[in-house]
C-alpha cells in the first residue's frame, strides 16, 4: 500500500472511505458533547478533552521541568482541556528514557509544585476553570537512555524487537522487579505533595510494566500465567496506594493490544496479529475492583516499532500494509469494546489527531455513542492546543493549524532533543 496523503475535504468524505474500508468511526456532526462535565471519582474535569502524555525531553538533568517544560504546560493551561495528563516522570534515575526525561525526586518536588499550581493558575484565568491534572510515571524498560544511549532493561527477549539478541545481564531480575514497584510508591507520595490530582502507573506502549504483560516466556513469578504477567502492575500500585491518601486517584495508559504476534504481543490471538480484548477487559475491571480507579486510558502498539498501530500516519519511515483509517478503526473498536464492558468506568480514547480538523467529529461520535467518555489528543496539543477553545467558540477547527501526523515531534524524541511540533512551532522546534 502507498502512503496514505489526507485528502479528505468534507465530513462525509471520511465517513465514505470509513465505511469502504469497514472501520469503525462513529462520527458526529454536533461536537457539543465534549463540552459536558464528568466526574472521576472524587474530581471533575470541566470537559470532555484530554491531552495526552506528550513528553518533551526538556527537562534538567536532575528531571525537574525546564524552561521548554514550563512553556508547554502554559499553552496548554490556556487552552482549556478538561484533563491534562502529564507527560512520563521516571521512577528511577536508571529508568529514565532520555538524561533530560523528568524525574520526580524530594530535592526537586518544590519545581513539580510551581508547575502544578501555575496550570491551575493559567487555566482558571484564561478558562474560569482547572484540568484535572494527572501524573504519569514511568519505567522506560527496554527503552531506557539516562545517559543517551541505550542501557535497555527488558523483561525478555523479544525476537520482533531485537534484530540480534540482548545480552542475558539485560533481563532485570525479579528482586529488581521488586525494587522497581517500590519505585511507584515514592512516586506517588511525591506526586501528592507536588500538588497532582493522581498518578498513572504507566503501562503502555512496550515499557517496563507494559512489557510484563506480554512475558508468557519469562520464568518465575512475573511471566507466564496471566496473573504472574500482571503482577509487577498491580504490586506496583499497591505500593503507590499505601503512599497516597484523601482523594489522590491512580489510573493508567495501559496498552489493550500491542500488536505483535504471541507469545511476544499482550491482547492478540494466538496464531493471527487479530486484536483480542480479552485479557485487557479483565484486568481494568481488577483494577477498577481493587484500586479504585475513576477512569482508563486506552492505547495500543508500539511508538518504536510499529507506530502505525498506535498514532495512524501518512508519511512516516515505513508505509504500512493498512489504510490510517483501518488502523484508527481498531484502535476505536477496541476502546469501545472496554468501555462496553466496564459501563461504570470512563475510558479515554486515544489517536484522534490523525483526522485533522475531523478529529473532533470522530471524538463526539465515541462519547456520544457511549464507546468512550473523553477523548483525548496528544499530537494535536502539540501542534495546536488552542483548538480546544476554538471547538468550544465556534464548534469547528482551523484546518490550517492542525497536526499534520509527519511524525516531527516523535524523531525529535528519539533523537533526545526537545519535542514539539517541527511544523506549527517551528521557531522552538526544528529537525
Amino acid at each position: 500500500m502507498l502512503h496514505e496523503t489526507f485528502h479528505y475535504d468534507t465530513l462525509s468524505d471520511v465517513r465514505e472511505t470509513a465505511e469502504k474500508l469497514g472501520a469503525f468511526l462513529p462520527l458526529s456532526l454536533n461536537t457539543k458533547a465534549l463540552f459536558a462535565p464528568l466526574a472521576l471519582g472524587a474530581h471533575t474535569a470541566p470537559n470532555r478533552i484530554a491531552f495526552q502524555p506528550m513528553e518533551g525531553t526538556d527537562g534538567a538533568e536532575d528531571g525537574a521541568p525546564g524552561e521548554l517544560t514550563v512553556r508547554r504546560y502554559e499553552r496548554f493551561a490556556k487552552a482549556g482541556p478538561g484533563l491534562i495528563w502529564f507527560e512520563a516522570v521516571a521512577t528511577v534515575p536508571e529508568g529514565r528514557a532520555s538524561a533530560h526525561q523528568l524525574y520526580l525526586t524530594e530535592k526537586n518536588v518544590d519545581q513539580f509544585k510551581r508547575l502544578v499550581d501555575r496550570i491551575r493558575e493559567v487555566s482558571m484565568k484564561e478558562n474560569g476553570y482547572a484540568p484535572v491534572i494527572v501524573m504519569q510515571a514511568t519505567n522506560s524498560g527496554r527503552y531506557a537512555k539516562p545517559h543517551g544511549y541505550p542501557e535497555p532493561l527488558i523483561a525478555y527477549n523479544c525476537p520482533p524487537l531485537e534484530d540480534t539478541p540482548l545480552a542475558p545481564e539485560r533481563i532485570v531480575s525479579d528482586d529488581d522487579l521488586r525494587r522497581y514497584e517500590a519505585a511507584f510508591g515514592t512516586a506517588a507520595k511525591l506526586a501528592q505533595e507536588a500538588g497532582f490530582d493522581g498518578m498513572d502507573v504507566k503501562c503502555c506502549h512496550r515499557y517496563l510494566a507494559c512489557e510484563l504483560l506480554s512475558a508468557y516466556t519469562r520464568p518465575g513469578e512475573y511471566g507466564g500465567s496471566y496473573e504472574n504477567r500482571t503482577r509487577f502492575l498491580k504490586n506496583a500500585y499497591r505500593a503507590a496506594q499505601a503512599e497516597v491518601k484523601g482523594d489522590f486517584f491512580l489510573t493508567s495508559r495501559l496498552n489493550a493490544y500491542d500488536g505483535f504476534p504471541y507469545p511476544y504481543g499482550f491482547g492478540v490471538h494466538e496464531g493471527s496479529l487479530e486484536a483480542d480484548m480479552t485479557e485487557a477487559i479483565r484486568l481494568v475491571g481488577e483494577l477498577k475492583g481493587e484500586f479504585g480507579i475513576p477512569l482508563i486510558d486506552i492505547t495500543m502498539g508500539n511508538p518504536y516499532k510499529n507506530p502505525h498501530v498506535n498514532r495512524p500516519y501518512d508519511h512516516g519511515n515505513y508505509v504500512p500494509d493498512e489504510h490510517p483509517f483501518e488502523g484508527l478503526g481498531r484502535i476505536m473498536k477496541g476502546t469501545g469494546e472496554i468501555q462496553a464492558a466496564h459501563p461504570d468506568l470512563p475510558v479515554l480514547g486515544s489517536a484522534f489527531s490523525y483526522l485533522r480538523q475531523f478529529a473532533p467529529n470522530l471524538a463526539a461520535g465515541m462519547v456520544e455513542g457511549g464507546h468512550c467518555a473523553m477523548a483525548g489528543f496528544g499530537r494535536m496539543a502539540f501542534a495546536h492546543p488552542n483548538f480546544v477553545r476554538e471547538l468550544r467558540d465556534g464548534g469547528a477547527i482551523d484546518k490550517r493549524n492542525v497536526c499534520v501526523t509527519c511524525g516531527g515531534c516523535a524523531v525529535l524524541l528519539r533523537a533526545g532533543r526537545p519535542a514539539g511540533c517541527v511544523v506549527r512551532d517551528r521557531e522552538v522546534y526544528k529537525l
